[in-house]
């Protein structure tokens, strides 16, 4: 085995320029792999980190009557849970209204939640420190699109219970900086008590975000909890459509690399023949010769792994160090962004990838190596093409 490893190694660096070039190809091909897959693992991390801090908490209860994708459920899509039933949740009520900034009419989702919950990463506690007579807090996205900074004031106009519409001031006491749109675009958020104060609408509540280890032994009557996995849903579909369409590039790499390899041990098998009839005129077996050929192959795979990992330490160093900054634009596409993303390299990621490479590669070769099995050994030395 030894001897033939040798022999294999042997040969593949005595074929010069063209071992290079297929390694180089194969090398390349594994680099974009790890990358890439980095990338979108580390971007479906953070994406759903962020969800989970902003917007979903560890879960939510939420009422029968209201659906998050549908606006018309927000005027009834309420009710109201017993107190003993509330532990581990905070309250957040959803009613629709409209701003007026720059004498422009903006339809808006106004969100009460209490000042003093800590399930979610929203600077709630600039609603209890404001002695504004209606304080908010909006996004950055929303401050930018309305042209509100902190301490402007604004008309706000909403519906109570009994659906009669009411206006006043509001004042933009915080702006808070998320990369998840669903708390950010064309939203105001107020205090609990003041949202209920303003629509009459006591101790109701659209639906609850669950803290970190609460666990319903069964769902209240009109609620319906959904766990972190259900609502994290949407985020893995997008996040696994890109990664679908990512197996296109791959495919193409692979196939030209791949390839290559293909091409280069039928030729190897062509022109060697004298070598191969020599090599079992001497005793060995026509399958420890065709075992030559094919590691000869699979070394084009252990080269690229080797020269793929020295070359792309330069890139995948520094980037799980420091980031990839995206484009500006990218936080308006509906789906949680980060300015930064961190592309989440492991283990398995890196081993897996080594082992596809060298099973492929090894493939490949053997392919144009079963030829060997029906070689005459005696046309083979007299150069006889077969």
């Amino acid at each position: 085995m030894k001897q033939a490893m040798q022999l294999a190694f042997k040969n593949i660096m005595g074929a010069g320029l063209r071992t290079w070039l297929n390694v180089l190809v194969l090398a390349f091909t594994f680099v974009v792999i790890i990358f890439y897959k980095a990338f979108l693992e580390g971007w479906n991390q953070q994406a759903e980190k962020d969800a989970t801090e902003w917007e979903y908490g560890y879960g939510q209860l939420q009422h029968a009557d209201y659906d998050p994708y549908d606006p018309f459920t927000l005027l009834d899509g309420h009710g109201i849970l017993n107190k003993d039933e509330q532990k581990g949740l905070e309250p957040l009520l959803i009613r629709q209204a409209s701003i007026y900034p720059d004498g422009r009419m903006v339809s808006i989702l106004l969100k009460g939640i209490p000042a003093d919950q800590n399930v979610l990463k929203l600077p709630t506690k600039a609603l209890k420190t404001s002695d504004a007579n209606i304080p908010a807090i909006i996004g950055k996205r929303m401050a930018a699109s309305s042209h509100l900074g902190i301490g402007d004031q604004v008309i706000l106009r909403w519906r109570d219970k009994n659906g009669t519409f009411d206006a006043s001031e509001v004042t933009i006491t915080g702006i808070f900086n998320t990369t998840v749109p669903n708390v950010d675009n064309g939203q105001i958020w107020v205090e609990l008590d003041k949202l209920w104060e303003m629509t009459g609408l006591d101790q109701h509540a659209s639906l609850f975000i669950a803290s970190e280890g609460y666990r319903p032994e069964k769902n209240p009557p009109n609620w319906t909890f959904l766990n972190r996995d259900v609502l994290l849903e949407d985020i893995r579909a997008m996040v696994e459509i890109e990664t679908i369409s990512s197996y296109f590039i791959y495919g193409i790499l692979l196939f030209i690399a791949l390839l290559a390899i293909f091409d280069t041990q039928v030729l190897s098998v062509f022109r060697r023949q004298k070598e191969i009839g020599t090599l079992i005129s001497l005793g060995m077996t026509r399958a420890k010769v065709a075992g030559i050929f094919t590691f000869e192959g699979s070394m084009y795979s252990i080269l690229a792994i080797l020269v793929g990992g020295i070359l792309g330490l330069g890139l995948f160093v520094p980037t799980a160090m420091n980031g990839i900054s995206m484009p500006k634009g990218t936080d308006e596409m509906g789906f949680p962004m980060a300015d930064i993303i961190y592309p989440a390299y492991s283990p398995q990621l890196f081993f897996g990838t080594v082992f596809m490479l060298v099973s492929l590669a090894t493939l490949v070769s053997f392919l144009p190596a079963r030829k060997i099995s029906k070689m005459d050994p005696v046309d083979a030395l007299k150069g006889k093409l077969q």
